[in-house]
């Protein structure tokens, strides 16, 4: 991937700046999404085209792969990458962020409490369990 520069700001939204690959993260982190058809159905209406582009990019980029379902074998399982299990810092800072200033957030009361009270607790709680159930050993 060739970047503009390499300013870290500039560097990360190279990577994942677009609302798209942020709620496809969110998805593989937060709410246990495996497959095409879920990331499709989340409740930001994006576009198949729009889907499939951010889904490459992110592979592309070392933070998402993609395998074969173990359950269903014709079907494409996404997983978080340790690169992409790394964002987790960051994507916990956003939720606490945006809890403060959203009034209407969907993040709960006892999860932002435990994100900013407990939170290297919670990092690693979260940490064990996508390591567990993304990456392969």
């Amino acid at each position: 991937m060739k970047m503009r520069s390499h300013c870290p700001i500039n560097y990360a939204l190279e990577h994942f700046g677009d609302k798209w690959s942020l709620l496809i993260i969110r998805d593989l982190m937060f709410k246990e999404k495996r497959h095409y058809n879920e990331f499709f159905e989340s409740g930001e209406k994006v576009s198949t085209s729009v889907l499939g582009d951010r889904l490459k990019q992110l592979e592309n980029a070392g933070i998402i792969s993609k395998g074969k379902d173990t359950v269903k074998k014709s079907r494409i399982k996404y997983s978080l990458t340790q690169k992409g299990i790394d964002m987790l810092p960051f994507m916990i800072d956003m939720i606490v962020w945006s809890g403060k200033y959203d009034e209407d957030t969907e993040a709960g009361k006892v999860f932002l409490a435990q994100a900013k009270e407990g939170r290297e607790h919670l990092l690693n709680s979260i940490r064990e369990k996508l390591i567990k159930e993304h990456l392969k050993f």
